[in-house]
């Protein structure tokens, strides 16, 4: 009985902390409720910051979808790619005509935050845009 009982608290937690939201509108699963996403801004404009990075998903991965959010407008653009078998999306939105902002979420097969690889791929924008 005790197993039972022990098989549906652990169903539950399971199916309770099984979905969040990525950064670019989609949902995923994961298991941690840690931080999972790094966000920069730029003083450039979304479609030098969107090919940047969009290079430095192609140079280091696979970039899988790239798409504009249904609830933004076009001065918001997606992707999502996989780098090191790690899922990542990368959010690219105007803050004013000058600023850009730029938010990378990594998430392993598990669900698991990887918040390393998402400040390196922070970084290798920001490199990528100084070229």
């Amino acid at each position: 009985m005790k197993m039972k009982i022990f098989a549906a608290l652990l169903g539950v937690a399971v199916i309770a902390t099984g979905c969040i939201q990525t950064v670019s509108g989609t949902h995923t699963a994961a298991m941690t409720w840690s931080k999972d996403h790094i966000e920069g801004r730029y003083q450039r404009s979304v479609d030098q910051v969107y090919q940047a990075a969009v290079t430095v998903i192609q140079t280091d991965g696979v970039l899988i979808t790239e798409f504009i959010p249904h609830d933004s407008t076009n001065t918001v653009r997606s992707l999502q790619g996989k780098v090191n078998q790690r899922n990542v999306w990368i959010r690219v939105e105007a803050v004013d005509p000058k600023v850009t902002a730029t938010t990378v979420q990594v998430r392993s097969k598990a669900g698991i935050s990887e918040v390393d690889l998402a400040a390196q791929l922070q970084t290798e924008i920001a490199l990528q845009l100084s070229r």
